[in-house]
């Protein structure tokens, strides 16, 4: 195994000159050199052939030794220190100062056809960052990370990737449900890939500590490593850096509200300046079409990160990033232009976006009433969103209310009790979506196409994940083969794998892991 080695991050930014690895503040520094902790007994589970193509790796090297050795930790790769960024942040819109990482160790910086990747290992041991935690992980939320991850990429939303997924050997104790019943399960490392994992928090950490010296330099490093099309100096190349991760963020977020997935801890440590989907945890996919719904237990009451409000969230998060490059830029108003431009941009590209979903090419003023008027139906009664849109694409432009209804029922988790009033209103809604399609130029085939295009047929359900999740902790890992292969392509019809095309099961509308989750790893 023969990877191209580059260590620019360490080799230009300030490292903790302190290499205890013991819970404390790190001062001045955006680093810790830090060691994985040694597995006791490492195997690979699954590895994503086509990352490591990214990475110039072959079949033969990620099944070798040397790969099990280095990415379960047990042993370095050549020319390589292993370290922890330092970062802090907003947790669920509180100052929580800092946070860095604390069950994440990178290993190195890879290049690989002119493009550079940064390794990180999740769940292999305490750091500096760890607070009171272990710094492991355990297989469940090492499943959901590592499948999600490439379901998303899979997608075509912005994220980080998986390389691999290891089990440690060792126990972990956890308590799922933050009751008092820890119990000790399955330790799992994930490696992931990403250009890097530089966040909103780390500009925060140096800017809450009036550190004007090092937060430049993070982003001049920043700036030079990953934004190379910034080719202006001073105030309007921070500005320019803004703008941009702006925009990628936005971006993101109008992917995740078109797939329907809900990310469950927004908070500004868990938000990527590459406007990558990072850090999966209490996820999930929107099966019932619920705006205020949100998958994590610790925001069960204030909702803060619920489907709906994302966007916003997106927004707060980019103030907080904003006022922390205040210091280099010193002029608010430019910053202020950017933070504005993000609401009005944002309802332009989640128009576009549901016009995509609805198969409208044509745009038209009425567009924006006729989504309003289907989010509103959509919440009147319990309706899984994936099938939803999905189904929408059969419906032909000569198809009467009734026969149109057929065609979306499926997605209906009580059709046949559906109110009088909620069905008048959908074929209401169903004659002004016929009237629209019969305005379009494109035949019901190229329209169904288009449609099936941005429209999934297959999500990671969290269902599907658990019994992937039920079926590895008994060493039995071949459904997590089956749906790996499967979220490879979710647009595409897959007879073969109709049963998965389904409404989340009765049996998991309330299960732990099925429905909302903790942060416990």
């Amino acid at each position: 195994m023969k990877l191209h080695i580059q260590n620019t991050f360490t080799a230009e930014l300030p490292a903790d000159s302190n290499e205890t690895n013991i819970p404390r503040q790190v001062e001045k520094a955006c680093f810790s050199y830090v060691l994985p902790k040694q597995p006791s007994d490492p195997s690979l589970i699954h590895v994503s052939e086509d990352v490591a193509d990214l990475l110039g790796m072959s079949h033969e090297d990620v099944l070798s030794e040397d790969f099990l050795n280095v990415f379960s930790g047990n042993s370095l790769y050549p020319e390589t220190r292993p370290y922890a960024l330092a970062y802090a942040g907003h947790q669920f819109g509180s100052w929580a100062g800092q946070l860095g990482d604390g069950r994440a160790i990178n290993l190195t910086e890879v290049v690989y056809n002119d493009k550079s990747y940064t390794l990180q290992l999740k769940g292999a041991g305490p750091t500096p960052y760890s607070r009171t935690a272990d710094g492991f992980a355990v297989l469940r939320s090492s499943i959901r990370e590592y499948l999600c991850a490439e379901a998303m990429y899979y997608l075509g939303v912005p994220t980080t990737r998986s390389l691999s997924l290891m089990l440690s050997g060792d126990q972990v104790l956890r308590d799922i449900l933050y009751n008092g019943n820890p119990a000790y399960e399955k330790g799992a490392i994930v490696c992931r890939v990403a250009p890097s994992f530089i966040r909103f928090g780390s500009f925060e950490l140096f800017y809450s500590r009036n550190d004007r010296v090092n937060l430049k330099l993070l982003a001049d490093y920043t700036i030079k490593h990953h934004f190379p099309d910034i080719k202006s100096e001073g105030a309007e190349k921070y500005l320019e850096f803004f703008k941009t991760v702006s925009k990628t963020t936005r971006e993101m977020i109008v992917h995740w509200q078109r797939v329907g997935f809900v990310h469950g801890v927004m908070n500004t440590d868990n938000m990527s300046i590459h406007g990558l989907t990072i850090d999966y945890g209490p996820y999930g996919w929107l099966e019932d079409y619920d705006p205020n719904w949100t998958p994590n237990t610790t925001d069960r009451q204030n909702k803060r990160y619920r489907f709906g409000n994302q966007p916003n969230v997106a927004l707060w998060n980019l103030y907080q990033l904003a006022n922390a490059l205040f210091p280099l830029i010193n002029d608010a108003k430019p910053l202020e232009e950017i933070l504005k431009a993000f609401s009005s941009d944002y309802e332009t590209e989640y128009l576009n976006m549901m016009r995509n979903k609805l198969g409208f090419r044509i745009i038209k003023d009425q567009d924006a009433v006729l989504i309003e008027s289907l989010t509103e139906l959509l919440q009147l009664t319990e309706t899984d969103m994936t099938i939803f849109f999905r189904n929408l694409g059969i419906i032909l432009k000569e198809d009467s209310d009734v026969i149109a209804f057929d065609k979306i029922a499926e997605a209906f988790y009580n059709k046949q009790n559906l109110e009088e009033s909620v069905l008048d209103n959908w074929k209401i809604w169903l004659g002004h979506y016929s009237s629209r399609i019969n305005e379009e130029t494109l035949t019901d085939a190229e329209r169904k196409e288009q449609m099936n295009s941005v429209n999934p047929k297959y999500v990671l359900r969290n269902y599907m994940a658990q019994l992937c999740i039920d079926d590895a902790d008994k060493g039995d890992y071949s459904l997590l083969n089956e749906l790996f292969e499967l979220l490879k392509k979710p647009y595409e019809e897959q007879p073969e794998n109709q049963k998965w095309f389904a409404k989340r099961p009765d049996w998991a509308r309330d299960k732990v892991g099925c429905s909302m989750l903790s942060c416990s790893s």
